[in-house]
Protein backbone atom coordinates (compact mmCIF):
# COMPACT_ATOMS: atom_id res chain seq x y z
CA UNK A 1 0.00 0.00 0.00
CA UNK A 2 1.39 3.37 -1.11
CA UNK A 3 1.27 6.27 2.07
CA UNK A 4 -0.71 8.69 1.61
CA UNK A 5 0.68 12.36 0.44
CA UNK A 6 1.54 14.74 3.20
CA UNK A 7 -0.58 17.80 2.93
CA UNK A 8 0.57 20.88 1.38
CA UNK A 9 0.08 24.21 1.40
CA UNK A 10 0.16 26.09 -1.97
CA UNK A 11 3.44 28.12 -1.73
CA UNK A 12 3.93 31.21 -4.11
CA UNK A 13 6.05 30.31 -7.23
CA UNK A 14 8.81 32.66 -8.94
CA UNK A 15 6.24 33.05 -12.32
CA UNK A 16 3.23 33.86 -9.75
CA UNK A 17 0.94 31.80 -6.97
CA UNK A 18 0.00 27.96 -7.46
CA UNK A 19 -4.14 27.95 -8.86
CA UNK A 20 -6.55 26.58 -6.02
CA UNK A 21 -7.85 22.99 -6.14
CA UNK A 22 -6.23 19.75 -7.01
CA UNK A 23 -3.80 19.46 -9.46
CA UNK A 24 -4.63 17.69 -13.22
CA UNK A 25 -3.10 14.48 -13.87
CA UNK A 26 -1.34 13.39 -16.70
CA UNK A 27 -0.88 10.35 -18.70
CA UNK A 28 -0.58 7.96 -16.04
CA UNK A 29 -0.92 7.62 -12.38
CA UNK A 30 1.34 10.33 -10.17
CA UNK A 31 2.00 12.25 -13.51
CA UNK A 32 1.83 15.63 -13.12
CA UNK A 33 1.11 18.54 -16.01
CA UNK A 34 3.67 19.16 -18.29
CA UNK A 35 4.17 22.91 -17.56
CA UNK A 36 4.47 21.82 -13.76
CA UNK A 37 8.86 22.24 -13.01
CA UNK A 38 10.65 19.06 -13.27
CA UNK A 39 11.34 19.93 -9.24
CA UNK A 40 10.56 22.36 -7.48
CA UNK A 41 11.49 23.26 -3.56
CA UNK A 42 10.74 25.41 -1.23
CA UNK A 43 12.68 26.72 1.90
CA UNK A 44 14.62 23.12 1.86
CA UNK A 45 16.93 23.03 4.58
CA UNK A 46 19.40 20.42 6.46
CA UNK A 47 20.94 21.06 9.43
CA UNK A 48 23.25 18.87 11.17
CA UNK A 49 24.20 18.00 14.57
CA UNK A 50 25.28 21.34 15.94
CA UNK A 51 23.23 23.76 13.82
CA UNK A 52 25.13 23.73 10.99
CA UNK A 53 23.32 24.25 7.96
CA UNK A 54 24.58 22.03 4.88
CA UNK A 55 21.24 23.44 2.77
CA UNK A 56 19.96 26.92 4.20
CA UNK A 57 16.50 27.65 2.73
CA UNK A 58 16.86 26.77 -0.91
CA UNK A 59 13.86 27.44 -3.44
CA UNK A 60 14.92 25.57 -6.55
CA UNK A 61 12.99 25.14 -9.79
CA UNK A 62 14.06 23.58 -12.37
CA UNK A 63 11.72 23.53 -15.50
CA UNK A 64 10.56 20.60 -17.66
CA UNK A 65 13.03 19.30 -20.63
CA UNK A 66 15.98 21.48 -19.38
CA UNK A 67 19.53 20.88 -18.83
CA UNK A 68 20.16 21.95 -16.08
CA UNK A 69 23.66 22.79 -14.22
CA UNK A 70 23.53 22.67 -10.40
CA UNK A 71 26.98 24.79 -9.44
CA UNK A 72 29.43 24.87 -6.58
CA UNK A 73 32.69 24.12 -4.93
CA UNK A 74 32.68 20.99 -3.07
CA UNK A 75 31.23 21.12 0.12
CA UNK A 76 28.69 23.23 -0.87
CA UNK A 77 25.38 21.68 -0.18
CA UNK A 78 24.84 19.98 -3.72
CA UNK A 79 24.52 16.43 -3.25
CA UNK A 80 22.95 17.21 0.09
CA UNK A 81 20.33 18.71 -1.60
CA UNK A 82 20.07 15.73 -4.08
CA UNK A 83 19.75 13.02 -1.78
CA UNK A 84 16.46 15.22 0.17
CA UNK A 85 15.21 15.20 -3.31
CA UNK A 86 15.73 11.48 -4.16
CA UNK A 87 14.08 10.59 -0.42
CA UNK A 88 17.42 8.99 0.73
CA UNK A 89 17.71 11.49 3.52
CA UNK A 90 14.84 13.79 5.68
CA UNK A 91 14.85 17.37 5.23
CA UNK A 92 15.25 19.80 8.58
CA UNK A 93 12.47 21.92 6.69
CA UNK A 94 11.22 22.93 3.65
CA UNK A 95 9.77 20.89 0.85
CA UNK A 96 10.69 19.50 -2.12
CA UNK A 97 8.29 18.13 -5.12
CA UNK A 98 9.65 16.22 -7.79
CA UNK A 99 7.96 15.19 -10.97
CA UNK A 100 5.26 17.33 -9.66
CA UNK A 101 4.50 15.06 -6.32
CA UNK A 102 5.86 16.08 -2.57
CA UNK A 103 8.82 13.93 -2.14
CA UNK A 104 9.68 11.59 -0.01
CA UNK A 105 5.91 10.64 0.36
CA UNK A 106 5.35 10.12 -3.30
CA UNK A 107 8.87 8.13 -3.78
CA UNK A 108 7.13 5.09 -4.59
CA UNK A 109 5.16 7.13 -7.54
CA UNK A 110 8.10 9.17 -8.43
CA UNK A 111 11.05 7.30 -8.30
CA UNK A 112 10.64 4.43 -10.56
CA UNK A 113 10.34 7.71 -13.12
CA UNK A 114 13.72 8.69 -12.20
CA UNK A 115 17.59 7.95 -12.79
CA UNK A 116 20.23 8.85 -10.57
CA UNK A 117 23.55 8.45 -10.17
CA UNK A 118 25.03 9.86 -7.20
CA UNK A 119 27.71 9.79 -4.79
CA UNK A 120 29.03 7.29 -7.57
CA UNK A 121 27.81 3.94 -8.25
CA UNK A 122 27.66 1.01 -6.03
CA UNK A 123 28.78 -1.91 -7.70
CA UNK A 124 29.36 -5.64 -7.39
CA UNK A 125 33.10 -6.12 -8.05
CA UNK A 126 32.83 -9.88 -8.82
CA UNK A 127 30.17 -9.92 -11.21
CA UNK A 128 31.21 -7.99 -14.61
CA UNK A 129 29.00 -5.26 -16.36
CA UNK A 130 26.81 -6.94 -18.03
CA UNK A 131 25.54 -9.08 -14.79
CA UNK A 132 25.25 -5.70 -12.36
CA UNK A 133 23.37 -4.48 -14.59
CA UNK A 134 21.15 -7.43 -14.63
CA UNK A 135 20.88 -7.14 -10.69
CA UNK A 136 19.60 -3.41 -10.84
CA UNK A 137 17.39 -4.53 -13.22
CA UNK A 138 15.89 -7.38 -11.62
CA UNK A 139 15.60 -4.93 -8.79
CA UNK A 140 12.94 -3.00 -10.63
CA UNK A 141 9.40 -4.07 -10.36
CA UNK A 142 8.32 -2.89 -13.29
CA UNK A 143 10.87 -4.87 -15.77
CA UNK A 144 10.10 -7.24 -18.02
CA UNK A 145 12.56 -10.09 -17.43
CA UNK A 146 11.73 -11.40 -20.74
CA UNK A 147 13.28 -8.12 -22.43
CA UNK A 148 16.18 -7.55 -19.81
CA UNK A 149 18.63 -8.55 -21.83
CA UNK A 150 17.74 -6.09 -24.29
CA UNK A 151 17.07 -3.29 -22.04
CA UNK A 152 20.99 -4.32 -20.76
CA UNK A 153 22.42 -4.33 -23.98
CA UNK A 154 21.05 -1.15 -25.09
CA UNK A 155 22.28 1.02 -21.98
CA UNK A 156 25.86 -0.85 -22.58
CA UNK A 157 26.12 -0.18 -25.97
CA UNK A 158 24.80 3.81 -24.89
CA UNK A 159 27.25 4.38 -22.27
CA UNK A 160 30.33 2.40 -24.93
CA UNK A 161 31.21 0.09 -22.62
CA UNK A 162 29.48 -3.03 -24.80
CA UNK A 163 33.04 -3.98 -25.50
CA UNK A 164 33.83 -4.01 -21.93
CA UNK A 165 30.73 -5.63 -20.71
CA UNK A 166 32.18 -9.44 -19.71
CA UNK A 167 34.75 -7.92 -17.48
CA UNK A 168 34.42 -7.81 -13.63
CA UNK A 169 33.19 -4.63 -12.33
CA UNK A 170 36.45 -4.48 -9.78
CA UNK A 171 38.78 -4.12 -12.79
CA UNK A 172 36.93 -1.46 -14.07
CA UNK A 173 38.43 2.28 -13.42
CA UNK A 174 36.67 4.91 -11.76
CA UNK A 175 35.72 6.47 -15.00
CA UNK A 176 34.09 3.07 -16.47
CA UNK A 177 32.42 2.61 -13.18
CA UNK A 178 30.71 5.88 -13.71
CA UNK A 179 29.78 5.22 -17.02
CA UNK A 180 28.44 1.76 -15.80
CA UNK A 181 26.58 3.59 -13.20
CA UNK A 182 25.07 6.06 -15.70
CA UNK A 183 23.82 2.85 -17.67
CA UNK A 184 21.95 1.45 -15.02
CA UNK A 185 20.51 4.72 -14.49
CA UNK A 186 19.41 4.63 -18.14
CA UNK A 187 18.40 1.08 -18.09
CA UNK A 188 14.78 2.18 -18.92
CA UNK A 189 13.27 5.56 -19.95
CA UNK A 190 12.98 8.15 -17.60
CA UNK A 191 11.55 11.48 -17.68
CA UNK A 192 13.79 12.55 -15.09
CA UNK A 193 17.74 12.15 -14.72
CA UNK A 194 19.50 13.19 -12.18
CA UNK A 195 23.58 12.93 -11.84
CA UNK A 196 25.87 13.80 -9.21
CA UNK A 197 29.26 14.68 -10.81
CA UNK A 198 29.09 12.17 -13.92
CA UNK A 199 32.18 13.23 -15.36
CA UNK A 200 34.32 12.57 -12.18
CA UNK A 201 37.37 10.30 -13.58
CA UNK A 202 36.44 10.49 -17.17
CA UNK A 203 39.41 11.27 -19.58
CA UNK A 204 38.48 14.28 -22.10
CA UNK A 205 37.23 11.72 -24.68
CA UNK A 206 34.99 10.15 -22.22
CA UNK A 207 33.51 13.54 -21.08
CA UNK A 208 32.53 14.23 -24.58
CA UNK A 209 30.74 11.47 -24.85
CA UNK A 210 28.68 12.20 -21.87
CA UNK A 211 28.11 15.37 -23.17
CA UNK A 212 26.55 14.09 -26.49
CA UNK A 213 24.37 11.54 -24.13
CA UNK A 214 22.87 14.24 -21.87
CA UNK A 215 22.06 16.01 -25.09
CA UNK A 216 20.51 13.25 -27.28
CA UNK A 217 18.06 12.64 -23.60
CA UNK A 218 16.97 16.36 -23.46
CA UNK A 219 16.37 15.68 -27.33
CA UNK A 220 14.31 12.71 -26.47
CA UNK A 221 12.45 15.01 -23.50
CA UNK A 222 14.26 14.01 -20.50
CA UNK A 223 15.11 16.85 -17.82
CA UNK A 224 18.47 16.43 -17.02
CA UNK A 225 19.89 17.87 -13.57
CA UNK A 226 23.23 17.73 -13.27
CA UNK A 227 25.57 18.85 -10.61
CA UNK A 228 29.03 19.47 -11.02
CA UNK A 229 31.86 21.73 -10.41
CA UNK A 230 33.61 21.83 -13.50
CA UNK A 231 31.71 25.36 -14.62
CA UNK A 232 33.32 25.15 -18.53
CA UNK A 233 31.77 21.40 -19.02
CA UNK A 234 28.50 22.75 -17.64
CA UNK A 235 28.01 25.54 -19.63
CA UNK A 236 28.61 23.50 -22.64
CA UNK A 237 25.56 21.11 -22.20
CA UNK A 238 23.29 23.55 -19.65
CA UNK A 239 20.21 25.37 -21.01
CA UNK A 240 19.96 26.78 -17.09
CA UNK A 241 21.69 26.52 -14.00
CA UNK A 242 21.48 27.40 -10.27
CA UNK A 243 24.80 28.41 -8.26
CA UNK A 244 24.75 27.52 -4.52
CA UNK A 245 27.63 28.31 -2.22
CA UNK A 246 27.86 27.45 1.60
CA UNK A 247 24.16 26.23 1.59
CA UNK A 248 23.03 28.76 0.08
CA UNK A 249 21.44 29.67 -3.53
CA UNK A 250 23.15 32.41 -5.20
CA UNK A 251 21.10 32.67 -8.28
CA UNK A 252 18.96 30.77 -11.18
CA UNK A 253 18.52 31.06 -14.85
CA UNK A 254 18.59 30.75 -17.78
CA UNK A 255 22.44 30.16 -18.94
CA UNK A 256 22.04 32.88 -21.26
CA UNK A 257 19.98 34.84 -18.35
CA UNK A 258 22.96 34.55 -16.34
CA UNK A 259 25.87 35.60 -18.30
CA UNK A 260 24.12 38.29 -19.58
CA UNK A 261 24.17 39.59 -16.21
CA UNK A 262 27.56 39.64 -15.90
CA UNK A 263 28.12 41.10 -19.56
CA UNK A 264 25.49 43.86 -18.23
CA UNK A 265 27.68 44.62 -15.33
CA UNK A 266 30.37 45.97 -16.82
CA UNK A 267 32.12 46.51 -20.50
CA UNK A 268 34.23 42.92 -20.21
CA UNK A 269 37.68 42.07 -20.46
CA UNK A 270 39.90 42.52 -23.79
CA UNK A 271 42.56 39.81 -24.53
CA UNK A 272 45.24 40.33 -26.88
CA UNK A 273 47.61 37.39 -27.78
CA UNK A 274 51.61 38.82 -28.37
CA UNK A 275 55.09 37.46 -27.78
CA UNK A 276 55.77 41.16 -26.53
CA UNK A 277 53.56 40.65 -23.38
CA UNK A 278 55.21 44.02 -21.05
CA UNK A 279 55.24 46.76 -24.28
CA UNK A 280 51.21 45.24 -24.68
CA UNK A 281 50.28 45.95 -20.97
CA UNK A 282 52.54 49.81 -20.92
CA UNK A 283 50.09 50.57 -24.02
CA UNK A 284 47.11 49.09 -22.81
CA UNK A 285 47.74 50.76 -19.11
CA UNK A 286 47.94 54.51 -21.28
CA UNK A 287 44.96 53.76 -22.91
CA UNK A 288 42.73 53.38 -19.56
CA UNK A 289 42.44 49.68 -19.38
CA UNK A 290 42.75 47.73 -15.94
CA UNK A 291 43.10 44.67 -13.90
CA UNK A 292 46.13 43.94 -16.64
CA UNK A 293 47.84 40.73 -16.08
CA UNK A 294 49.94 38.63 -18.88
CA UNK A 295 50.33 34.60 -18.43
CA UNK A 296 52.44 33.67 -21.00
CA UNK A 297 51.90 35.42 -24.62
CA UNK A 298 47.91 35.94 -23.51
CA UNK A 299 47.15 39.97 -22.17
CA UNK A 300 44.08 40.14 -20.59
CA UNK A 301 42.64 43.46 -19.01
CA UNK A 302 39.33 45.45 -18.22
CA UNK A 303 37.63 47.39 -20.25
CA UNK A 304 37.22 51.04 -19.02
CA UNK A 305 33.51 51.72 -18.76
CA UNK A 306 32.33 54.25 -21.50
CA UNK A 307 32.27 57.95 -20.25
CA UNK A 308 29.65 60.50 -22.04
CA UNK A 309 31.57 62.85 -24.50
CA UNK A 310 33.73 66.26 -23.53
CA UNK A 311 31.16 68.07 -24.91
CA UNK A 312 28.60 66.98 -22.49
CA UNK A 313 30.81 67.66 -19.51
CA UNK A 314 32.48 64.33 -19.58
CA UNK A 315 36.08 62.34 -19.55
CA UNK A 316 35.94 61.70 -23.04
CA UNK A 317 34.64 57.81 -24.69
CA UNK A 318 36.14 55.13 -24.24
CA UNK A 319 38.67 54.05 -26.60
CA UNK A 320 37.41 51.82 -29.59
CA UNK A 321 38.65 48.53 -29.98
CA UNK A 322 39.83 49.47 -33.07
CA UNK A 323 41.96 52.18 -31.53
CA UNK A 324 43.49 50.20 -29.02
CA UNK A 325 44.89 47.35 -31.72
CA UNK A 326 46.22 50.17 -34.04
CA UNK A 327 47.67 51.50 -30.61
CA UNK A 328 49.39 47.99 -30.27
CA UNK A 329 50.70 47.97 -33.46
CA UNK A 330 52.27 51.86 -33.54
CA UNK A 331 54.21 50.82 -30.58
CA UNK A 332 55.74 47.93 -32.30
CA UNK A 333 53.97 45.27 -30.03
CA UNK A 334 53.84 42.38 -32.52
CA UNK A 335 49.23 41.09 -32.27
CA UNK A 336 48.49 37.85 -33.21
CA UNK A 337 44.99 37.63 -31.54
CA UNK A 338 42.91 40.33 -30.63
CA UNK A 339 39.39 40.32 -29.26
CA UNK A 340 36.96 40.27 -26.21
CA UNK A 341 36.06 37.43 -23.71
CA UNK A 342 32.10 36.17 -23.35
CA UNK A 343 31.25 36.47 -19.99
CA UNK A 344 31.21 32.78 -18.37
CA UNK A 345 29.33 30.83 -15.06
CA UNK A 346 32.78 31.53 -13.65
CA UNK A 347 32.42 35.09 -13.97
CA UNK A 348 29.08 35.15 -12.45
CA UNK A 349 30.37 32.84 -9.47
CA UNK A 350 33.12 35.55 -8.62
CA UNK A 351 31.04 38.11 -9.08
CA UNK A 352 28.37 36.89 -6.90
CA UNK A 353 30.48 36.00 -4.17
CA UNK A 354 34.23 37.69 -4.37
CA UNK A 355 35.77 34.49 -4.21
CA UNK A 356 37.20 32.18 -7.06
CA UNK A 357 35.46 28.91 -7.83
CA UNK A 358 37.10 26.17 -6.13
CA UNK A 359 37.29 27.71 -2.46
CA UNK A 360 35.93 25.14 0.40
CA UNK A 361 32.09 24.94 0.73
Amino acid sequence: MQPPPAPRTPAPRPDGPRPDGPRAEGTGPGRAPAGDPAIETRGLTKAYRGGRLAVDGLDLVVPRGSVFGFLGPNGCGKTTTIRMLMGLIGATAGSARVLGAPMPSAGRRVLPRVGALIEGPALYGFLSGRDNLRRFDAADPAADPATRGERVGRALERVGLAAAAGKKARAYSLGMKQRLGLAAALLRPRDLLVLDEPTNGLDPQGMREIRTLVRELAADGTTVFLSSHLLDEIEQICTHAAVMTRGRLLTQGTVAELTATVLDAGPGRLTVTTPDPADAIRVLTAHGLTALRADGDRVTGELPPPHPPREAGGGGAAPELADLNAALVRAGVRVRGFGTERACLEDIFVQLTGEGFDVAG
